[in-house]
């Protein structure tokens, strides 16, 4: 990857906002290899500056503004309110389907935000229930945008499933919306499964009419994904090996960790895929902090992430081998 983005450095003139057709081609053939989403046209994909940004403007390219609702999860990552707000719109958490109540044209979202593997508590939606969003959102004619970024970084023990990819399932997979996109966008990043996060590679994909209507928009905002990390972020795609390394050395440092954590006292929840061990001893969150902080460990209070999570605390993964092994001994009895 590194020889790939050296190789392309010179770079004077203005890259594609659409990326290049190599590019496209990547990332349609890494759906359909890693995802088993098969058939994926390359007008229907996109390649975003990190996944934080699309997140963020995701609302205000779909042409959302005041009095428009955004549903979110209970426990999600910051940036979906942030990214209603600055769309002058509103977020709402929906949890599930019956907990938005009886809907109307004015509480009706029109963006829906699901994040499978989770962020920050590693939960995984499984195919019942993503086909169930997919056919509710298409009676009410909700976008449903899917955060996948964690797909990669499955383990529960079948980690390939039935899927031919990685057990964590697409949105834009046969099983769970048909032969048809339509409505649905799927967002990943290569920050975690490549850990690429300082080249801000990243993507979007599904509906075709939607991704033109982004594209469109992007290329007037200067929204443009570097040449170099183009060519970069198409060798990675197709490159696996050096995903399985990622994954190996995130499971080593899990399995060292969730005892360790249990032992102090935590019960873990959820944390079946992802880069962090979502837990909680039934205490408000920064209790749990400020213990952690006492012997040298820094976790993330879980009211960052929304009321409900305000017992948890979020534990990553994603220190070195050495800090990891030394966060075990101070936390054993």
């Amino acid at each position: 990857m590194q020889r790939a983005l050296v190789d392309a450095a010179d770079a004077p003139g203005y890259p594609l906002t659409s990326g290049t057709a190599d590019l496209r081609a990547a990332i349609c053939e890494w759906f359909a290899r890693r995802r088993a989403v098969p058939g994926l046209h390359p007008d229907a994909v996109l390649p975003t500056i990190g996944s934080k940004e699309l997140v963020a403007w995701l609302p205000t390219l779909l042409g959302l503004g005041a009095g428009d609702l955004v549903g979110i999860p209970a426990v999600a990552y910051p940036t979906y309110d942030i990214g209603a707000r600055l769309a002058g719109a509103s977020s709402v958490v929906a949890q599930s389907l019956t907990s938005l109540g009886p809907l109307t044209a004015t509480t009706t979202p029109k963006l829906l935000w699901l994040n499978s593997p989770g962020n920050p508590n590693g939960q995984v939606l499984g195919v019942p229930h993503l086909r169930k969003v997919v056919e509710w959102a298409r009676r009410h004619r909700v976008v449903v945008a899917s955060d996948e970024c964690y797909a990669e970084l499955d383990w529960r023990p079948d980690e390939t499933g039935d899927l031919g990819g990685p057990a964590t399932p697409s949105i834009l997979h046969p099983d769970v919306c048909g032969d048809s996109h339509d409505g649905l966008l799927a967002v990943y990043s290569l920050s975690k499964q490549s850990n690429l996060a300082g080249y801000r590679a990243a993507l979007v994909a599904g509906d075709r009419m939607l991704v033109g209507r982004i594209l469109e928009l992007r290329k007037h905002a200067g929204m443009i994904m570097p040449a170099p990390v183009q060519r970069a972020m198409a060798v990675a795609l197709r490159d696996d090996a050096h995903v399985e390394v990622s994954r190996a050395t995130y499971r080593r440092r899990r399995e060292q960790l969730l005892p360790a954590v249990e032992a102090f006292g935590l019960r873990v929840e959820h944390s079946e895929a992802g880069l962090y061990l979502w837990a909680t001893r039934d205490e408000e969150c920064w209790n749990t902090v400020a213990d952690l902080a006492d012997r040298g460990i820094l976790v993330a209070p879980g009211s960052f992430y929304g009321w409900a999570g305000t017992r948890h605390v979020r534990i990553a993964l994603t220190a070195t081998d050495e800090r990891i092994a030394t966060a075990c001994g101070r936390l054993a009895p």
